[in-house]
């Protein structure tokens, strides 16, 4: 929980990935008087609470407006049947294992073997992208893939959970640059969906809150916040 008083009652939901200037508008349009996104809106810890940033001034509408704000960040990615879970079972993986133990973030485990391009297709359709970035130098869409390893969102930093844990291939968003170059170095492809695939976190937790609370309304936010345009 990170806005709001504990007390409120609660009759209308809004379900969203982020919360931006255009999600709280939503919100408000809509009157929902509690927002539960998985992107925190405080993320670093705040020096004030004013108009003139635009960050704060997101947290002090949501405040004027009397809407709470709960999020669900990386709990919903390790735990059993979570978002990661979820992405695991759109691409078919078996015998599915934690990527990172110590956090228990990301999944690894088989899949048919199948070629790079047909992977990325099947990865395009189960996430409803129009596009992805490969990650190899040799540009070799033939490159037969047995065992993957995801991350929801930005897990960059884990390439080398998923080189030790056996993976042919790595997904997961915003891959740097150099952190391409040091996959590729030590043997490991990868595949950059985008940070925007975790989208799927919205009718997923709508229909869960539906199931546990019937007698509340709840809503799934048609606001894009995804900043990243295709052309």
């Amino acid at each position: 929980m990170q806005i709001g008083r504990l007390n409120q009652e609660v009759k209308k939901v809004l379900v969203t990935l982020d919360i931006r200037d255009q999600t709280v508008q939503e919100a408000i349009d809509v009157g929902a008087n509690l927002i539960f996104a998985k992107h925190p809106v405080i993320f670093s810890p705040l020096s004030g609470l004013t108009d003139e940033d635009s960050q704060e001034n997101i947290i002090l509408r949501l405040a004027e407006a009397g809407i709470s704000v709960y999020t669900s960040h990386s709990n919903i990615d390790v735990v059993k049947g979570g978002l990661n879970d979820d992405f695991a079972e759109i691409l078919d993986m078996t015998e599915v294992e934690v990527l990172d133990d110590r956090d228990g973030i990301g999944r690894v485990g088989n899949i048919e073997p199948q070629s790079l391009s047909e992977l990325a297709l099947k990865i395009k359709a189960g996430f409803g992208l129009k596009r992805l970035r490969l990650v190899t130098y040799d540009r070799d869409l033939k490159s037969v893939i047995k065992r993957i390893a995801i991350c929801g969102g930005s897990g960059g930093k884990l390439w080398p959970q998923a080189l030790a844990k056996g993976a042919d291939l790595y997904i997961t968003g915003d891959i740097y640059y150099h952190s391409g170059h040091d996959m590729l170095s030590s043997g490991l492809l990868g595949i950059d969906p985008g940070h925007y695939i975790e989208h799927l976190f919205v009718p997923k937790v709508a229909n869960l809150l539906r199931k546990w609370h019937p007698e509340i309304e709840i809503l799934e936010s048609q606001t894009l916040t995804n900043p990243f345009y295709d052309i």
